[in-house]
Protein backbone atom coordinates (compact mmCIF):
# COMPACT_ATOMS: atom_id res chain seq x y z
CA UNK A 1 0.00 0.00 0.00
CA UNK A 2 2.81 1.90 0.56
CA UNK A 3 4.97 0.97 -2.31
CA UNK A 4 7.15 3.74 -3.53
CA UNK A 5 6.83 6.23 -0.64
CA UNK A 6 10.09 7.27 0.87
CA UNK A 7 9.48 7.97 4.40
CA UNK A 8 12.07 9.40 6.84
CA UNK A 9 11.37 8.27 10.08
CA UNK A 10 12.87 10.35 13.03
CA UNK A 11 13.36 8.51 16.55
CA UNK A 12 14.47 10.59 19.21
CA UNK A 13 15.27 10.05 22.95
CA UNK A 14 11.68 8.31 24.57
CA UNK A 15 12.17 5.21 26.53
CA UNK A 16 9.46 4.51 23.53
CA UNK A 17 12.45 4.44 20.85
CA UNK A 18 12.15 0.50 21.02
CA UNK A 19 8.82 0.61 19.65
CA UNK A 20 9.64 2.64 16.66
CA UNK A 21 11.35 -0.34 15.41
CA UNK A 22 8.10 -2.25 14.96
CA UNK A 23 6.91 0.94 12.98
CA UNK A 24 9.75 0.39 10.58
CA UNK A 25 8.88 -3.25 10.20
CA UNK A 26 5.37 -2.38 9.55
CA UNK A 27 6.40 0.36 6.97
CA UNK A 28 8.86 -1.78 5.26
CA UNK A 29 5.93 -4.48 4.98
CA UNK A 30 3.65 -2.03 3.11
CA UNK A 31 6.41 -1.41 0.38
CA UNK A 32 7.73 1.77 1.73
CA UNK A 33 11.52 2.94 1.55
CA UNK A 34 12.11 4.07 5.21
CA UNK A 35 15.20 6.18 6.29
CA UNK A 36 15.88 6.40 9.86
CA UNK A 37 17.28 9.33 11.09
CA UNK A 38 18.32 9.19 15.02
CA UNK A 39 19.34 11.60 18.21
CA UNK A 40 22.37 11.26 19.92
CA UNK A 41 19.88 10.66 22.75
CA UNK A 42 17.80 8.06 20.44
CA UNK A 43 21.15 5.86 20.41
CA UNK A 44 21.20 5.35 24.11
CA UNK A 45 17.89 3.55 24.05
CA UNK A 46 18.29 1.79 20.78
CA UNK A 47 21.15 0.93 18.69
CA UNK A 48 21.27 2.40 14.80
CA UNK A 49 22.07 -1.09 13.27
CA UNK A 50 18.91 -2.72 14.75
CA UNK A 51 17.09 0.17 12.49
CA UNK A 52 19.20 -0.42 9.78
CA UNK A 53 18.70 -4.14 9.66
CA UNK A 54 14.96 -3.75 9.78
CA UNK A 55 15.09 -0.79 7.40
CA UNK A 56 17.55 -1.70 4.76
CA UNK A 57 19.61 1.33 4.79
CA UNK A 58 22.36 2.78 7.10
CA UNK A 59 20.58 5.05 9.44
CA UNK A 60 21.97 8.65 9.81
CA UNK A 61 22.72 9.73 13.13
CA UNK A 62 25.61 12.45 12.89
CA UNK A 63 25.43 15.82 11.22
CA UNK A 64 29.00 16.09 9.85
CA UNK A 65 29.96 12.47 9.05
CA UNK A 66 31.00 11.75 5.57
CA UNK A 67 28.15 11.31 3.44
CA UNK A 68 27.65 7.79 1.80
CA UNK A 69 26.73 10.05 -1.64
CA UNK A 70 28.73 13.25 -2.49
CA UNK A 71 25.35 15.47 -1.38
CA UNK A 72 24.20 17.87 1.87
CA UNK A 73 22.44 15.39 2.77
CA UNK A 74 20.04 16.53 5.42
CA UNK A 75 18.83 18.54 2.42
CA UNK A 76 18.93 15.62 0.07
CA UNK A 77 16.48 14.11 2.70
CA UNK A 78 14.19 16.79 3.02
CA UNK A 79 13.72 16.61 -0.82
CA UNK A 80 13.14 13.12 -1.25
CA UNK A 81 10.39 12.37 1.39
CA UNK A 82 6.87 12.06 0.66
CA UNK A 83 6.86 12.45 4.58
CA UNK A 84 8.42 12.72 7.70
CA UNK A 85 7.16 10.92 10.63
CA UNK A 86 8.81 11.69 14.09
CA UNK A 87 8.03 9.18 16.28
CA UNK A 88 8.84 9.18 19.68
CA UNK A 89 8.68 12.97 19.73
CA UNK A 90 10.26 14.18 22.88
CA UNK A 91 9.09 17.63 24.43
CA UNK A 92 12.83 18.56 23.69
CA UNK A 93 12.32 18.23 20.14
CA UNK A 94 8.93 19.35 19.57
CA UNK A 95 10.32 22.73 21.32
CA UNK A 96 13.27 22.76 19.22
CA UNK A 97 11.02 22.27 15.60
CA UNK A 98 8.69 24.93 17.39
CA UNK A 99 11.72 27.39 17.36
CA UNK A 100 13.29 26.84 14.07
CA UNK A 101 16.10 24.77 15.54
CA UNK A 102 18.13 23.06 13.32
CA UNK A 103 21.06 21.81 15.63
CA UNK A 104 21.38 17.77 14.39
CA UNK A 105 20.29 15.83 11.50
CA UNK A 106 17.17 15.71 12.08
CA UNK A 107 16.00 18.92 12.76
CA UNK A 108 18.16 19.92 10.30
CA UNK A 109 16.26 17.86 7.88
CA UNK A 110 12.38 18.97 9.19
CA UNK A 111 13.45 22.12 8.77
CA UNK A 112 14.53 21.86 5.21
CA UNK A 113 11.92 19.48 4.26
CA UNK A 114 8.27 20.77 2.27
CA UNK A 115 6.69 16.94 2.87
CA UNK A 116 3.92 16.70 5.60
CA UNK A 117 5.60 16.11 8.75
CA UNK A 118 3.52 13.97 11.05
CA UNK A 119 4.43 14.78 15.04
CA UNK A 120 4.45 11.45 17.26
CA UNK A 121 4.75 12.57 21.03
CA UNK A 122 5.82 10.10 23.44
CA UNK A 123 6.62 11.22 27.26
CA UNK A 124 5.47 11.78 30.65
CA UNK A 125 2.09 12.91 31.25
CA UNK A 126 3.21 16.20 33.24
CA UNK A 127 5.61 17.16 30.46
CA UNK A 128 3.30 16.27 28.10
CA UNK A 129 -0.06 18.41 29.87
CA UNK A 130 3.38 21.23 30.47
CA UNK A 131 2.07 24.16 28.87
CA UNK A 132 5.04 25.20 27.15
CA UNK A 133 4.88 21.88 25.77
CA UNK A 134 1.30 22.65 24.70
CA UNK A 135 1.93 25.75 23.85
CA UNK A 136 5.07 24.49 21.08
CA UNK A 137 2.23 21.69 20.36
CA UNK A 138 -0.62 24.11 18.88
CA UNK A 139 2.26 26.62 17.28
CA UNK A 140 3.37 23.17 15.44
CA UNK A 141 -0.40 22.98 14.06
CA UNK A 142 -0.96 26.42 13.17
CA UNK A 143 2.34 25.86 10.94
CA UNK A 144 0.82 22.72 9.34
CA UNK A 145 2.08 20.16 11.22
CA UNK A 146 0.05 17.10 11.98
CA UNK A 147 0.18 15.94 15.63
CA UNK A 148 -0.90 12.67 16.65
CA UNK A 149 -3.01 12.24 19.73
CA UNK A 150 -0.63 10.39 22.67
CA UNK A 151 -2.88 7.45 24.28
CA UNK A 152 -3.54 7.22 27.99
CA UNK A 153 -2.39 4.69 30.36
CA UNK A 154 0.54 3.21 32.63
CA UNK A 155 3.91 4.93 31.54
CA UNK A 156 7.29 4.00 31.91
CA UNK A 157 8.41 6.38 34.34
CA UNK A 158 5.93 4.83 36.54
CA UNK A 159 2.94 7.63 36.30
CA UNK A 160 -0.51 6.92 34.32
CA UNK A 161 -2.17 9.29 31.89
CA UNK A 162 -1.48 11.16 28.91
CA UNK A 163 1.81 10.61 26.82
CA UNK A 164 2.05 6.86 26.23
CA UNK A 165 2.90 6.03 23.01
CA UNK A 166 0.14 5.29 20.56
CA UNK A 167 0.73 1.49 19.12
CA UNK A 168 2.45 1.14 15.64
CA UNK A 169 -0.68 -0.34 13.80
CA UNK A 170 -2.78 2.75 14.96
CA UNK A 171 0.33 5.58 13.71
CA UNK A 172 0.35 3.52 10.49
CA UNK A 173 -3.03 4.01 9.68
CA UNK A 174 -2.47 7.62 10.46
CA UNK A 175 0.50 7.21 8.23
CA UNK A 176 -1.52 5.96 5.09
CA UNK A 177 -3.62 8.72 5.39
CA UNK A 178 -1.14 11.05 4.97
CA UNK A 179 0.43 10.04 2.20
CA UNK A 180 -2.32 9.96 0.47
CA UNK A 181 -2.98 5.55 0.48
CA UNK A 182 -6.46 5.88 2.07
CA UNK A 183 -7.66 9.30 0.11
CA UNK A 184 -11.02 8.37 0.10
CA UNK A 185 -12.29 11.56 0.09
CA UNK A 186 -10.28 12.32 -2.54
CA UNK A 187 -12.35 14.80 -4.70
CA UNK A 188 -14.91 15.04 -2.56
CA UNK A 189 -15.83 18.72 -1.63
CA UNK A 190 -16.57 18.60 2.14
CA UNK A 191 -18.05 22.13 3.76
CA UNK A 192 -18.55 21.38 7.46
CA UNK A 193 -19.41 24.28 10.58
CA UNK A 194 -18.00 24.57 13.38
CA UNK A 195 -18.15 26.05 17.13
CA UNK A 196 -21.03 28.28 18.73
CA UNK A 197 -22.37 31.57 17.33
CA UNK A 198 -22.61 34.44 19.06
CA UNK A 199 -26.10 36.68 19.69
CA UNK A 200 -25.39 40.42 20.80
CA UNK A 201 -27.27 42.12 22.98
CA UNK A 202 -25.59 45.24 23.08
CA UNK A 203 -22.02 45.74 21.89
CA UNK A 204 -20.54 44.49 25.03
CA UNK A 205 -22.85 41.97 25.83
CA UNK A 206 -23.68 38.41 24.21
CA UNK A 207 -26.36 35.03 23.92
CA UNK A 208 -24.27 32.22 22.93
CA UNK A 209 -23.65 28.50 24.55
CA UNK A 210 -21.44 25.75 26.06
CA UNK A 211 -19.51 24.44 22.53
CA UNK A 212 -15.86 24.79 21.94
CA UNK A 213 -15.53 24.09 17.95
CA UNK A 214 -13.56 20.70 18.80
CA UNK A 215 -15.97 18.13 17.43
CA UNK A 216 -16.05 20.63 14.01
CA UNK A 217 -12.31 20.85 14.02
CA UNK A 218 -11.62 17.10 14.69
CA UNK A 219 -13.78 16.47 11.31
CA UNK A 220 -12.51 19.09 9.18
CA UNK A 221 -8.78 18.04 10.08
CA UNK A 222 -9.73 14.44 9.99
CA UNK A 223 -11.34 15.20 6.07
CA UNK A 224 -7.91 16.99 4.86
CA UNK A 225 -6.22 13.19 6.11
CA UNK A 226 -8.31 11.68 4.17
CA UNK A 227 -7.92 13.41 0.88
CA UNK A 228 -11.27 16.10 0.89
CA UNK A 229 -10.93 19.58 -0.14
CA UNK A 230 -12.82 21.08 2.91
CA UNK A 231 -14.47 24.05 4.05
CA UNK A 232 -14.40 24.77 7.28
CA UNK A 233 -16.85 27.48 8.71
CA UNK A 234 -16.50 28.52 12.51
CA UNK A 235 -17.80 30.49 14.91
CA UNK A 236 -15.86 32.30 17.78
CA UNK A 237 -13.19 29.24 19.40
CA UNK A 238 -9.71 29.49 20.69
CA UNK A 239 -8.58 26.49 18.60
CA UNK A 240 -5.78 26.92 15.97
CA UNK A 241 -6.78 26.89 11.87
CA UNK A 242 -6.26 23.40 11.19
CA UNK A 243 -3.87 22.97 8.07
CA UNK A 244 -4.72 21.92 4.54
CA UNK A 245 -8.15 23.74 4.22
CA UNK A 246 -9.25 25.15 0.88
CA UNK A 247 -10.51 27.63 2.83
CA UNK A 248 -11.20 28.82 6.70
CA UNK A 249 -14.27 31.38 7.05
CA UNK A 250 -14.82 32.61 10.42
CA UNK A 251 -18.20 34.29 11.71
CA UNK A 252 -20.27 35.37 14.63
CA UNK A 253 -23.89 35.00 14.27
CA UNK A 254 -26.15 32.61 13.19
CA UNK A 255 -27.22 34.83 10.59
CA UNK A 256 -23.50 35.41 9.19
CA UNK A 257 -23.22 31.91 9.32
CA UNK A 258 -26.70 31.34 7.30
CA UNK A 259 -25.30 33.43 4.54
CA UNK A 260 -22.13 31.64 4.16
CA UNK A 261 -23.41 28.29 4.52
CA UNK A 262 -25.86 28.94 1.10
CA UNK A 263 -23.29 30.35 -0.51
CA UNK A 264 -21.13 27.33 -0.87
CA UNK A 265 -23.48 24.68 -0.27
CA UNK A 266 -23.86 24.37 -4.22
CA UNK A 267 -20.33 23.38 -4.21
CA UNK A 268 -20.23 20.82 -1.67
CA UNK A 269 -20.96 16.95 -2.20
CA UNK A 270 -20.66 16.99 1.81
CA UNK A 271 -22.03 19.05 4.71
CA UNK A 272 -21.29 17.90 8.20
CA UNK A 273 -23.34 20.59 10.47
CA UNK A 274 -21.56 20.07 13.82
CA UNK A 275 -22.07 23.77 14.86
CA UNK A 276 -24.36 24.90 17.49
CA UNK A 277 -26.41 27.81 15.93
CA UNK A 278 -28.17 29.76 18.60
CA UNK A 279 -32.09 28.90 18.74
CA UNK A 280 -32.60 32.83 18.96
CA UNK A 281 -31.39 35.68 18.88
CA UNK A 282 -32.25 39.53 21.13
CA UNK A 283 -35.14 40.74 19.49
CA UNK A 284 -34.14 44.58 19.82
CA UNK A 285 -29.95 45.14 19.47
CA UNK A 286 -28.93 48.50 21.82
CA UNK A 287 -25.94 50.30 20.03
CA UNK A 288 -25.05 51.02 23.19
CA UNK A 289 -23.69 49.30 26.60
CA UNK A 290 -27.20 49.21 28.13
CA UNK A 291 -26.75 50.64 31.48
CA UNK A 292 -27.54 49.28 35.12
CA UNK A 293 -29.60 51.14 37.01
CA UNK A 294 -29.94 50.97 40.59
CA UNK A 295 -33.53 51.04 41.02
CA UNK A 296 -33.97 47.95 38.31
CA UNK A 297 -34.59 44.44 40.04
CA UNK A 298 -34.77 42.30 36.77
CA UNK A 299 -34.55 43.19 33.26
CA UNK A 300 -36.18 41.54 30.04
CA UNK A 301 -34.89 40.54 27.34
CA UNK A 302 -37.11 39.85 24.29
CA UNK A 303 -35.87 36.87 21.48
CA UNK A 304 -36.95 35.77 18.35
CA UNK A 305 -36.26 32.73 16.15
CA UNK A 306 -32.80 32.34 14.65
CA UNK A 307 -33.65 30.37 11.07
CA UNK A 308 -32.67 26.78 11.03
CA UNK A 309 -29.69 26.06 8.90
CA UNK A 310 -29.94 22.81 8.84
CA UNK A 311 -33.86 22.26 7.98
CA UNK A 312 -33.02 24.91 5.13
CA UNK A 313 -30.23 22.91 3.51
CA UNK A 314 -32.77 19.46 3.76
CA UNK A 315 -34.89 21.26 1.05
CA UNK A 316 -32.38 22.73 -1.23
CA UNK A 317 -30.60 19.87 -1.32
CA UNK A 318 -29.52 17.45 -4.35
CA UNK A 319 -26.48 15.50 -4.41
CA UNK A 320 -25.22 16.69 -1.30
CA UNK A 321 -25.25 14.23 1.56
CA UNK A 322 -25.98 16.23 4.92
CA UNK A 323 -24.76 14.95 8.23
CA UNK A 324 -26.58 16.53 10.57
CA UNK A 325 -25.77 16.75 15.23
CA UNK A 326 -27.44 16.64 18.14
CA UNK A 327 -26.71 17.53 21.61
CA UNK A 328 -29.60 15.85 23.76
CA UNK A 329 -30.80 14.57 27.26
CA UNK A 330 -32.89 13.00 27.25
CA UNK A 331 -35.18 10.45 24.85
CA UNK A 332 -32.13 10.47 22.86
CA UNK A 333 -33.49 8.31 19.30
CA UNK A 334 -36.72 9.68 19.56
CA UNK A 335 -35.43 12.60 19.26
CA UNK A 336 -32.62 12.19 17.03
CA UNK A 337 -35.10 10.41 14.50
CA UNK A 338 -37.27 13.61 15.00
CA UNK A 339 -34.81 15.50 13.55
CA UNK A 340 -33.46 13.52 10.79
CA UNK A 341 -36.47 13.26 9.16
CA UNK A 342 -37.62 16.39 9.62
CA UNK A 343 -34.52 18.06 7.96
CA UNK A 344 -33.96 15.59 5.46
CA UNK A 345 -30.51 14.17 6.56
CA UNK A 346 -28.80 11.28 5.67
CA UNK A 347 -27.31 10.75 8.80
CA UNK A 348 -27.33 12.41 12.71
CA UNK A 349 -24.85 11.94 15.54
CA UNK A 350 -26.01 12.62 18.91
CA UNK A 351 -24.76 12.56 22.35
CA UNK A 352 -26.17 12.76 25.72
CA UNK A 353 -24.57 15.99 26.86
CA UNK A 354 -24.88 14.94 30.68
CA UNK A 355 -22.54 11.96 30.22
CA UNK A 356 -19.10 11.86 31.64
CA UNK A 357 -16.83 12.46 28.58
CA UNK A 358 -19.34 13.57 25.85
CA UNK A 359 -20.25 17.07 24.62
CA UNK A 360 -19.31 20.40 25.34
CA UNK A 361 -15.33 21.61 25.94
CA UNK A 362 -14.19 17.99 26.42
CA UNK A 363 -11.54 16.02 23.86
CA UNK A 364 -13.62 12.95 24.06
CA UNK A 365 -16.91 12.03 22.89
CA UNK A 366 -19.62 9.11 23.19
CA UNK A 367 -22.03 9.31 20.80
CA UNK A 368 -25.00 7.15 18.52
CA UNK A 369 -25.39 7.47 15.05
CA UNK A 370 -29.00 6.94 13.20
CA UNK A 371 -29.91 6.69 9.44
CA UNK A 372 -32.61 7.47 7.73
CA UNK A 373 -33.45 3.72 7.79
CA UNK A 374 -34.22 3.92 11.53
CA UNK A 375 -31.15 1.83 12.21
CA UNK A 376 -28.64 3.09 14.74
CA UNK A 377 -25.53 2.28 16.49
CA UNK A 378 -23.28 3.68 19.32
CA UNK A 379 -19.70 4.75 19.57
CA UNK A 380 -18.08 4.12 22.56
CA UNK A 381 -15.58 6.87 24.39
CA UNK A 382 -12.94 8.14 22.22
CA UNK A 383 -11.21 11.29 21.43
CA UNK A 384 -12.91 13.75 19.32
CA UNK A 385 -9.77 12.95 16.29
CA UNK A 386 -11.03 9.07 16.62
CA UNK A 387 -14.73 9.61 16.41
CA UNK A 388 -13.93 12.35 13.56
CA UNK A 389 -12.61 8.99 11.31
CA UNK A 390 -15.81 6.91 12.66
CA UNK A 391 -18.04 9.40 11.11
CA UNK A 392 -16.59 9.87 7.90
CA UNK A 393 -15.96 6.11 7.52
CA UNK A 394 -20.47 6.24 7.38
CA UNK A 395 -19.87 8.88 4.77
CA UNK A 396 -17.56 7.34 2.88
CA UNK A 397 -19.82 4.47 2.66
CA UNK A 398 -23.24 6.10 1.85
CA UNK A 399 -21.76 8.16 -0.75
CA UNK A 400 -20.66 4.30 -2.05
CA UNK A 401 -23.89 3.57 -2.35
Amino acid sequence: MLQDKFIVLGVTGSIAAYKAAELVRLLKKRGAEVQVVMTSSAKEFVTPLTFQVLSGNPVVTDMFEKPVRWEVEHVSLADRADLFVIAPATANVIAKMAAGIADDMLTASVLATRAKILVVPAMNVNMYLNPITQENISFLKEKGFYVMEPDEGFLACGYSGKGRFPEPEKILKVIERLAGVCGDLQNKKILITAGPTREPIDPVRFISNRSSGKMGYALAEAAVERGGEVILISGPTCLPQPSGLYKYIRVNTALEMRECVLEYFPWSDVVIKAAAVSDFRPKNYSEYKIKKKDSATAMTLELEKNPDILKELGEKKQKQLLVGFAAETDEIKENAMEKLNKKNLDLIVVNDVTAEGAGFEVDTNIVRIYYKDGSGEEIPKMTKKELAHVILDRVVKLLKN
